[in-house]
């Protein structure tokens, strides 16, 4: 059996999944890269190359055939060469019995007195096994190809992270590599597909979804009931409760005394039972509950408040790059966006033109609620008056006026969907977007496009569509936050 460095990507990105591992190895139909996952490999290539330049002496193998790749690699360690780029490396050993090829690719190979470190390029910022374990997987294994091809271990095992800086990786001979590896070749081995639960946070970005989601819709799979986690999802699985109606079936004192994996040990499902039954309910006859009036306060205008923002691996300050805001209600206004532009001081002068917006509002309006979906505006006001301050208080009086629709929604009805994301919701609902393939990883695409175009007019046209789709993101939110007023009626 042949396992590769890149198995570990397969696992654990975009989240654990055992089923993608096996269904890669068997040659399913997987959906094409999305806009997103494009750019991120164009950037990913840029990072490398640039640190590729760095080096004043480099044997660049990158574009051998990998047999020939791995024996210059040897020859060139051999041989003290200063810098190896793209070697290969390759060992056999015995996993669970199975005699297993491993082969790895390791960015950079650079000598150090009488020996080698590793090093690969990442575009990520965090470099941890909690954010990223398939990098401190895949450098750990190369660190174990090193010493079995070499017979010593390698100097020192290194990440060149999105921001640049060099990170030590610890070297545990390997043993944690091939402890996954392991796993991995388990699920590579399997004569048949197996259950793996779903799960909106696992799958939204997975290349599988339109493969498996449909199915666990057409089995009415338990895992699809809100609340319940992967762990128990496979507990109820191999209890026989496979089905929304069999979860239906337990009763709320059945459901809480079950243990389900949490941690590194196992945890009654305890007072979660009452919500995961209500949601299970809800989901079997696909009628909503209502538990409370939704707390929403009355009053004739509302901000619809929606930030795009680039994530922190692809930008170390995690800049948000749109402010989107527009009043809904007695006296609704037009959109506005405060836009963050490429360069030293784009990113201040994005966060004092949307200081100006919400002044202006607040002026003309008084003090009225800023809505938004979960806790990411607030989080991210919390960092940008830290960072840029807030010379009036402007920012502190949207602070104080936020209304996060989120969990106002939770806590008043039980709807019959897999997910509260707001987009789940507003379909939910009826809301109808002009642009459905549109997400926040989408945005991020056209945004990265149109700071590094050259063209003025494309540059505008990306940044229209960005505008257009935060735009929609407002509407639903006033469509839900409408919807909600409704059940107090």
């Amino acid at each position: 059996m042949r396992l590769t460095a890149s198995d570990f990507y397969s696992y654990f990105r975009p989240a654990k999944c055992d089923l993608r591992v096996y269904l890669r190895h068997h040659g399913e139909a997987e959906a094409p890269p999305s806009p997103y996952e494009e750019v991120l490999f164009r950037l990913a290539e840029r990072h490398e190359k640039a640190h590729l330049q760095t080096f004043p002496e480099v044997l660049d193998l990158s574009s051998l055939p990998w047999e020939k790749r791995w024996r210059r690699t040897v020859e060139a360690v051999g041989n003290g060469v200063a810098v190896v780029y793209q070697g290969a490396l390759q060992a056999t050993v015995s996993l669970n019995g199975v005699p297993c090829e491993i082969v790895g690719d390791p960015d950079f190979l650079i000598r150090v007195g009488d020996g080698y470190i590793i090093r690969d390029s990442k575009l990520s910022k965090r470099i941890n096994d909690k954010d990223h374990p398939e990098i401190i997987y895949q450098v750990q294994l190369y660190g174990w190809l090193y010493e079995q091809t070499f017979g010593r271990p390698a100097k020192g095992l290194e990440v060149h992270s999105g921001p640049g800086k060099i990170i030590t990786i610890p070297y545990d001979g390997g043993q944690a590599a091939l402890r996954v590896l392991a796993e991995i070749l388990k699920f590579k081995q399997k004569q048949s597909e197996f259950y793996s639960p779903v799960g909106w946070a696992k799958c939204s970005g997975c290349g599988f979804f339109e493969r498996c989601w449909p199915r666990a819709e057409g089995a009415r799979d338990v895992a699809l009931v809100s609340g319940v986690d992967q762990g128990l999802a496979r507990t109820l699985h191999e209890m026989g409760v496979k089905t929304v109606d069999d979860l239906v079936g337990l009763s709320e004192h059945e459901l809480s005394q079950i243990e389900r994996p949490w941690g590194r040990g196992r945890q009654r499902v305890g007072k979660r039972a009452a919500g995961i039954l209500r949601a299970a309910a809800a989901l079997a006859s696909g009628n909503e509950l209502l538990l409370q009036p939704p707390a929403i306060p009355d009053h004739p205008n509302y901000v619809m408040f929606d930030l795009e923002g680039m994530p922190p691996h692809l930008d170390e300050l995690e800049k948000i790059y749109l402010w989107g805001v527009q009043v809904y209600g007695d006296r609704p206004s037009s959109y506005e966006a405060a836009l963050a532009e490429p360069g030293a001081d784009g990113d201040r002068q994005g966060w004092e033109q949307f200081l100006q917006i919400a002044r202006r509002i607040l002026v003309e309006y008084g003090d009225l609620p800023f809505v938004h979906w979960h806790h990411y505006e607030r989080t991210k006001l919390d960092l940008y008056i830290q960072r840029f301050g807030d010379p009036d208080g402007t920012a502190a009086r949207v602070q104080a006026n936020l209304l996060d629709l989120l969990p106002i929604t939770q806590q008043a009805i039980v709807l019959p969907i897999p997910s509260y994301s707001l987009k789940v919701v507003e379909r939910y609902i009826g809301f109808q977007r002009q642009r459905p393939e549109a997400n926040g990883e989408w945005a991020i695409a056209k945004y990265i496009e149109a700071i590094e175009t050259e063209d003025p007019q494309q540059h505008d046209e990306l940044i229209d569509e960005i505008r257009a789709y935060n735009q929609e993101d407002l509407e639903a939110m006033w469509a839900v936050l409408r919807w909600l007023k409704d059940k107090n009626r």
